[in-house]
């Protein structure tokens, strides 16, 4: 098994590569649709499913490929992460986050250091975090062995349409979309409620999924987290 600093690298290299992927296809995607808000998000939604299940496949076998507090928070809650590595796994999730920020602005020749000014309030925002987080940690956690990669990158397409707020599900990605004023970004303004959204979707998400009858998995646990990076002979329900 992975030692703790190789999976805390993993989750800060990781996540920087998640926001470099969302917020670079956003700049790119935003400079090239000549306005039309719709392509834009198309492509912004292509690129992040792509690169969310290469993401999910190389570093899941070291650290669980959470890249989200939220989902860090329920597998200690389920003690699939020690409680002792939350707090490091969350920090690690954050700095990769403005990092991969950082990264974006740097292959575009922006400036590296800069805030959003883009406000995402509301009511109906709220709720649509709330459901598109729910709903990610129900495919992580109920998605049948070696297919939640898939299921996840897939989801996430979805929901950046089905959802009001483009799904961001995920409070590490709202903490390095506020790091940059582009067709991705989050004002920090808008941030706390998103980031209260999505920790309430957790928990219903992991309420519904408690709610089902325990499923029998033979070939092991069977979600993207692999129980946080551990191999599957080593893992017992």
């Amino acid at each position: 098994m992975a030692d703790l600093p190789r999976k805390l690298l993993a989750e800060m290299l990781g996540t920087a590569l998640l926001l470099a992927v969302v917020i670079g296809s956003g700049i790119m995607a935003e400079r090239l649709s000549g306005g039309n808000t719709a392509v834009a998000l198309l492509a912004n939604t292509l690129a992040t499913v792509g690169g969310l299940y290469i993401l999910i496949e190389v570093f899941g076998p070291i650290s669980g490929a959470h890249f989200n507090p939220a989902v860090s928070a329920v597998m200690a809650v389920r003690r699939e992460l020690p409680a002792s590595s939350l707090v490091p796994y969350v920090a690690a999730q954050l700095v990769g986050a403005m990092l991969g920020a950082w990264l974006a602005h740097a292959m575009f020749d922006m400036s590296i250091l800069q805030f959003s000014t883009k406000l995402r309030s509301g009511t109906g925002q709220w709720i649509a975090e709330a459901v598109a987080t729910a709903g990610l940690l129900l495919v992580i956690l109920r998605a049948p062995a070696g297919r939640a990669p898939a299921m996840v990158a897939a989801y996430i397409g979805a929901a950046y349409w089905f959802t009001a707020s483009t799904s961001f599900a995920n409070p590490a990605a709202v903490f390095g979309r506020m790091f940059s004023d582009s067709f991705a970004g989050i004002a920090p303004a808008s941030a706390p409620g998103f980031v209260l959204a999505e920790l309430i979707g957790a928990l219903i998400g992991l309420a519904v999924h408690n709610a089902f009858e325990p499923r029998l998995h033979p070939a092991g646990h069977p979600n993207v987290i692999e129980s946080s990076g551990q191999q599957k002979n080593q893992i017992a329900e």
